[in-house]
């Protein structure tokens, strides 16, 4: 056996730029004869069922991540290697491949929350009676976990702003890896695989909305190409905190979630064009926050590590015995956007037609289910897991617990007045006209709050309440009050 020779496993890391396994074998298989063998495997286990029954992995994030997968491969081949590709169960593949390739080692990312632990550890017991060494490096985060000013992950702070505080008192932040100048070539004869079409991974392809903000397509190529768009050749970095909350326009935020999430965009990567577009052409508090909002990344990251496997509990981080409803009638009105309220219904027609929703969109639609309905907030949790393209377990579930009211960093029963969101952040109803045309001829005082609508207004703003329109599913304010009941009398209880 070659015991050099490295196997390069990509996860959530689809990228050549700031990859540290990539430049690490590089330097490591430096021996005459020594070859690096870069594979993603497409884990079965990620498109299975969740608890309550959804498509874990739903055609619009699966998509995006066939299409960066192939574009990885596109990048390696540009590097003189390639990609191999296997459908199937990393536990299985990977010792296979250790052994049909005489593998000595494994480089790969080490994930954080529970079921990305398990095989891990899984894939270590096996790997040791192979004699395969299986070595894992640190690449998700802007800061590396050893560069924490905390002795031990035990020691983060429950509360995000004191995580931040600590964290900027002396920011360190690594340098971005190099990307390799020629990596050394496969042996003829390798079976490389085919990358998976949805049908294949048991899904159809989802039909293409025009109406979408972003026409979102997966890949390191597509990413650095966004953030040159959103940094250099627009400007928009400039005004991001103004205008990050906006739910309409592709540039009111730097949409660099969905490549982040796969890593086909390093985190590092970004801040160091954020420092260079400061140095070259300004600095302000908008550059600054878009910092402050790869912090809160970070920050669920270092959550997940935390507090391990409570994250997904239905008590959350903080154990709070909440009696959350499983009511599936009013969780469907709520999933396909007809619970009468336009700025949530909206959203949630945005994300069933994209796999896409504005962070402002996200808190709102969350609030509306826990607080309003007082459904299940894993089901909510689950449904997001199902279909966003840039899920990331640690900040998926830890913005649930937060908006919950049942993680850390919580502020007790934290209601979103939708009225007043729909007036600060789509005061001429514009947003909600562009997903929910239905309501197209109402004037913008009426078009947030339609279940005011009198007979007359209906026909002169040509909608029918209850046929064109829902009406709304709950009263607002009587609703979170007879919730913020329940949650006191369960928090209290603590």
């Amino acid at each position: 056996m070659n015991n050099q020779n490295i196997l390069v496993w990509f996860r959530n890391d689809l990228r050549s730029h700031d990859c540290e396994t990539l430049y690490r074998a590089f330097q490591d298989a430096a021996q005459p004869g020594a070859q690096i063998f870069p594979v993603y495997c497409f884990d079965r286990a990620h498109f299975d069922k969740t608890y309550f029954g959804f498509e874990k992995t739903a055609a619009f994030r699966a998509k995006f991540l066939i299409e960066s997968v192939a574009n990885l491969r596109e990048s390696l081949r540009s590097l003189n290697s390639d990609l191999i590709v296997r459908v199937g169960n990393p536990d299985q593949v990977l010792p296979k491949l250790a052994e049909q390739l005489e593998i000595g080692a494994i480089y790969y990312h080490a994930e954080v929350t529970t079921e990305e632990k398990i095989l891990e550890k899984k894939l270590d017991s096996i790997l040791k009676k192979q004699n395969v060494s299986f070595k894992s490096f640190w690449g998700s985060t802007l800061i590396h976990l050893d560069d924490l000013p905390f002795e031990e992950i035990a020691n983060l702070p429950e509360l995000f702003t004191h995580f931040r505080k600590q964290v900027e008192a002396n920011l360190t932040v690594r340098e971005v890896f190099p990307t390799p100048d020629l990596l050394p070539a496969l042996p003829e004869g390798i079976d490389i695989g085919e990358i998976p079409n949805l049908a294949r991974l048991g899904l159809k392809e989802p039909a293409l909305c025009d109406r979408a903000v972003l026409q979102f397509q997966g890949g390191e190529t597509k990413a650095l190409q966004r953030l040159e768009h959103y940094f250099w050749d627009s400007d928009r970095i400039q005004v991001y905190k103004q205008t990050r909350n906006g739910m309409l326009h592709a540039d009111d935020s730097s949409k660099v979630s969905p490549w982040l999430a796969l890593g086909c965009i390093s985190p590092r990567y970004i801040y160091a064009q954020v420092k260079k577009y400061e140095c070259d052409r300004l600095a302000n508090d908008s550059t600054y926050w878009l910092i402050f909002e790869l912090l809160w990344r970070d920050y669920f990251r270092f959550v997940a590590a935390k507090h391990g496997d409570k994250l997904f509990y239905r008590t959350g981080l903080r154990g709070a015995d909440i009696p959350w409803e499983q009511d599936w009638e009013r969780f469907e009105l709520w999933q396909t956007g007809n619970t009468g309220f336009p700025l949530v219904d909206a959203n949630m027609r945005e994300l069933a037609a994209t796999g896409f929703m504005s962070n402002r969109g996200r808190q709102n639609v969350a609030s509306f289910l826990t607080k309003n309905l007082g459904i299940d907030w894993r089901m909510g949790a689950e449904w997001f897991e199902s279909l966003l393209i840039d899920y990331d377990p640690c900040s998926n579930w830890g913005n649930w617990n937060y908006t919950a009211g049942i993680g850390n960093d919580a502020r007790g029963f934290r209601f979103f007045n939708i009225n007043k969101q729909a007036q600060d952040y789509d005061s001429q109803g514009e947003y909600v006209k562009h997903w929910l045309p239905e309501l197209t001829d109402l004037p913008a005082s009426k078009v947030h709050q339609p279940w005011q609508l009198l007979a007359v207004e209906q026909k002169r703003f040509n909608v029918r309440l209850g046929v064109d329109y829902p009406y709304a599913v709950v009263d607002l304010f009587a609703s979170a009050t007879a919730n913020e009941v329940i949650y006191d009398n369960s928090v209290h209880r603590l």
